[in-house]
């Protein structure tokens, strides 16, 4: 079961309106795409592939390798190898044989009969159906051959090494809201979208100076050394974005039956919220 708010239309019908308070309210954000690179030794089964070694050429610096970029602030990572680094060796996990003792039978193919835990016979010292009055019972996970198929060369013997460049690509964003003391609590603006009243974007934005509101511009700056600082090292700044919105905030204060109460309509999406709705009641749903 569960409980659910039930709210009844009389307020909203009866209600007589008072005041309304609209708020200035502006949401600043910024967007850093950021591509990062690393590279470790990594292997996969040889059958056969180019060996492309350090006869071919220098193997060239993480950053000089061309790897495709997906689109602008779009999430993504690829795996490519480094060139001029491969190299064929013998399997370490089975010895270049292909494949490995079954651990379950230790490479025997036989494993105990679980019908008569081994003692080869049945109640009223009957022979044991399932062993034959062995004891024991073929494996089934080697099916009693007492090796399994090396899973890490798949049964090659023979591993490609080479160093491998992973890529990725992501999206670091920094959001502040300017209010001036608005009420309304914050995690609400994040439900909604505003009006859009500034856009930039290029490889690296500069703070934007002169708006209106000073917490925009301070944000602004703000965010900008941030991701200068969070980022560097780690990564580098692909193209950065900024945009300013205008959030409509009305504050409605109205009276029912004599009282005074209040809500919000906020966002384009005109949303509402009312803490203090007059005429709410909580119920249990099974």
């Amino acid at each position: 079961r569960r409980s659910s708010d039930l709210y009844s239309t009389h307020p909203a019908k009866e209600m007589v309106f008072v005041d309304l308070k609209p708020f200035n309210t502006y949401r600043y954000s910024l967007e850093s795409f950021t591509e990062s690179r690393s590279t470790e030794w990594t292997t996969e089964p040889y059958h056969g592939q180019f060996v492309d070694s350090y006869l071919c050429g220098v193997p060239p610096p993480p950053w000089n390798i061309i790897v495709e970029r997906p689109p602008m602030f779009q999430k993504n990572c690829e795996k490519v190898p480094v060139p001029h680094t491969s190299s064929v060796k013998g399997c370490h996990t089975c010895l270049t044989l292909g494949r490995c003792p079954c651990r379950k039978c230790t490479a025997t193919g036989k494993v105990r009969c679980w019908i008569c835990s081994g003692r080869g016979y049945r109640l009223e010292d009957s022979q044991c159906s399932g062993c034959l009055g062995t004891g024991f019972q073929r494996c089934r996970s080697c099916s009693g051959q007492r090796t399994l198929p090396c899973g890490t060369c798949k049964q090659k013997g023979q591993l490609l090494v080479f160093i491998q460049l992973t890529v990725k690509w992501g999206t670091h964003v920094y959001q502040q809201v300017a209010d001036q003391q608005c009420p309304l609590p914050s995690v609400l603006y994040e439900k909604v979208t505003g009006q859009l009243v500034f856009d930039d974007e290029q490889w690296k934005v500069k703070p934007i100076l002169g708006f209106p509101e000073p917490q925009i511009n301070q944000a602004s700056q703000t965010a900008i050394e941030n991701h200068q600082i969070q980022i560097a090292g780690i990564s580098r700044i692909i193209r950065q974005r900024q945009k300013i919105e205008h959030i409509p905030v009305t504050l409605v204060d109205y009276k029912w039956k004599e009282k005074d109460f209040s809500y919000f309509v906020y966002g384009v999406e005109n949303k509402v919220y009312a803490p203090d709705y007059p005429a709410k009641c909580c119920c249990t749903i099974l």
